[in-house]
């Protein structure tokens, strides 16, 4: 997922079910903790959702709140068939909702699915 030591990495939507390895391995990876409330710029927002979330949109518009300006978003779903699981058609929609980019998915658990969201470049309107 190319996170880096020095990071600071935001996350959204924690729950008893998310992959813990995976947020362990995070962590390691930037060399610190996982905030939840940021003081400062993030350097990108790890925002776990589910279906029964809501909608992906609002998500997204949430996660921006305190996103640096060259920041991301990496939206983890339930993968297909498990619970939560969120349609593709939704997670686009949500995406161009909220003015994003979808940039580039990862399978990076057994249960979830990342798809990294992004703002669109300046100058392509």
């Amino acid at each position: 997922m190319g996170f880096e030591p020095g990071q600071i990495i935001q996350e959204l939507g924690w729950d008893t079910d998310v992959d813990e390895s995976l947020r362990d391995a995070v962590m390691d990876a930037i060399d610190a903790d996982l905030v939840e409330d940021a003081l400062e710029a993030v350097d990108a927002v790890l925002l776990w959702w589910r279906e029964e979330d809501g909608d992906v949109g609002d998500g997204l518009v949430d996660a921006l709140r305190d996103l640096s300006s060259t920041g991301h978003i990496w939206l983890m779903t339930p993968k297909v068939g498990r619970d939560g699981y969120v349609e593709p058609a939704d997670i686009a929609e949500g995406t161009a909702t909220a003015g994003l980019v979808l940039a580039s998915p990862a399978s990076v658990s057994r249960e979830w699915q990342a798809q990294r969201i992004v703002r669109p470049r300046a100058g392509k309107r």
